[in-house]
């Protein structure tokens, strides 16, 4: 009986250890030191005037991204950070900035007006004043009246734009009830749900075969200028490009991506029959010397014999658009993502596994930096032909949703992760940082991981003013960014990484996608 007891607790032992053992662990010493480097000691607003103000715009292929890839290595040089250099992923095409962009309204009186040329357009070789004439075509033959009438002109197109006074915040933060709410699995959509139908779809292609023949009579009449509405409101306009970045591309107008208070302005005075005349002097520069792209990389060497050769991932795109210094999209991500390897570094932090940085470039072309790596190191997604490495990446982290600070991380459908993230998070509880949602979510680098099997993560980041005010905008600069919350996410994500590189195992995976070519 005695014998049968002591067996008997010597196996209630062992499964209490062996549960015990199967519990997340949080390193509460070194999230200590984590906090006090990230949140006491902070140098990521320093990184973000450097990627911003300094650097100015960074779109593909520009001197803007040459000098903020740049600073990059060079600080992840200083902190004694491994192999900081860049990577090419491919050919993207030609680069592209603006030297000078003045554009004015001095008939029927003066005044300047709030515009930028849209990415990889021309300059107008010089100040050009002219007048401006209204384009109204929902035909191909209704262009034949505009012929020889066009030369040197500015062209402007009529919109059912309004603008309507509104009564909230541009800037918002994720109230308790939102954040619960991301805990549940999202609801199914609806057959064809934010899908275009057959008569949508086809007036759509119409609409964009009507605009690209207009486009090429503009060129044949070689007209001056044309002003594009660029949405928006209170002087904030969205940009975009406004011709191919391709080497081979096909000869395009100069065009002004306008605010909507102006372009409104302006047209309302042309089709109340009153004479308006616009005098522009733009001048941009094409890069055409080097159409290959760059990714930066660099890491913290791994030191377990038997982990070191696998990797921890984190990783934003530092590219931007070029009507502003792209501050919340996004140099604070990249400010996140290089604060959190400095902190890393500061502690002394030794890792079992490699911990490697990346910065993206061309994510606002098609994740182009982050695919083609991918493709080159871990594998296809149209095939599901996986390479060697694929298996050694145990997850990748992105930070690309604004200046928002971190409450929580989507867990991109692998709820096997739950428990996990739940208590790598609970000592940021105090920091507003708890939700785990079991959904996805999209439109950033951290899909080309997930789509060939590695787990690839966005943190919940609380909206501020991103899809507002900043995001692909004039007003996207320095100002924009919350020190407190860059910090913030910093300090979390240094922590992830840690628990990450420090864990026994690899983090649990999905099921592998099937190839996207039979979808």
């Amino acid at each position: 009986m005695k014998r049968f007891f002591i067996l008997s607790m010597l196996l209630f032992i062992g499964l209490g250890k062996a549960g015990f053992a199967q519990e997340e662990q949080v390193d509460q010493q070194a999230i200590q030191k984590i906090r006090e480097e990230g949140l006491n000691k902070s140098q990521v607003m320093q990184t973000a005037f450097n990627l911003t103000d300094v650097a100015g715009p960074r779109l593909p292929n520009s001197p803007g991204l040459k000098r903020a890839q740049d600073f990059a290595i060079n600080a992840l040089k200083s902190w004694g950070i491994s192999n900081a250099g860049l990577e090419p992923w491919g050919k993207f095409g030609k680069g592209w900035e603006i030297q000078k962009n003045y554009a004015a309204i001095t008939a029927p009186y003066y005044h300047a007006i709030i515009a930028s040329p849209k990415a990889w357009t021309p300059g107008t070789e010089g100040m050009i004043k002219a007048e401006v004439i209204l384009i109204k075509a929902d035909t191909v033959s209704d262009l034949e009246k505009y012929k020889g009438q066009l030369k040197g002109k500015v062209i402007i197109f009529d919109v059912n734009n309004t603008l309507n006074t509104s009564f909230k915040s541009d800037g918002t933060r994720f109230t308790e009830e939102d954040l619960e709410k991301m805990t549940a699995p999202a609801s199914p959509r609806p057959s064809g749900a934010g899908a275009f139908n057959n008569d949508q779809m086809a007036l759509l292609r119409k609409q964009r075969a009507l605009r690209a023949q207009i486009n090429e009579m503009l060129v044949q009449e070689n007209a001056g200028l044309i002003l594009s509405n660029g949405r928006g409101n209170h002087g904030t306009f969205f940009t975009s490009n406004g011709a191919s970045y391709a080497a081979d591309a096909k000869p395009i107008l100069p065009e002004l991506e306008v605010s909507q208070e102006d372009y409104l302005r302006i047209l309302r005075l042309v089709k109340a029959g009153q004479k308006v005349e616009i005098e522009a002097d733009l001048k941009t520069r094409f890069i055409e010397n080097e159409y290959t792209d760059h990714n930066l990389v660099a890491e913290i060497p791994g030191t377990d014999r038997k982990l070191k050769e696998e990797v921890v991932m984190l990783g934003a795109h530092l590219d931007s658009w070029h009507a502003a210094t792209g501050a919340t999209d996004n140099a604070a991500g990249s400010a996140v993502m290089l604060e959190a390897m400095r902190i890393l570094k500061a502690i002394n932090f030794k890792p079992k596994r490699t911990i490697r940085i990346a910065l993206w470039s061309a994510e606002e072309q098609g994740l182009y930096g982050s695919r083609n790596y991918v493709l080159q190191h871990f594998g296809d997604p149209k095939t599901m032909e996986l390479k060697p490495e694929q298996a050694k990446v145990s997850a990748y982290y992105n930070l690309d949703n604004g200046t928002g600070k971190i409450r929580g991380v989507y867990l991109q459908g692998n709820e096997k992760l739950a428990p996990i993230f739940k208590t790598w998070l609970s000592p940021f509880s105090d920091l507003g940082a708890k939700t785990v949602s079991p959904r996805n979510t999209g439109g950033t680098d951290h899909l080309s991981f997930d789509a060939v099997g590695i787990p690839g993560f966005q943190f919940i980041q609380d909206p501020i003013e991103y899809n507002t005010r900043t995001h692909h905008t004039n007003m996207d600069t320095y100002d924009r960014l919350i020190e407190d919350d860059l910090k913030q996410a910093a300090t979390i994500i240094a922590s992830f990484v840690y628990h990450t590189a420090q864990r026994a195992e690899m983090l649990p995976r999905k099921e592998l996608p099937k190839p996207q070519a039979s979808r």
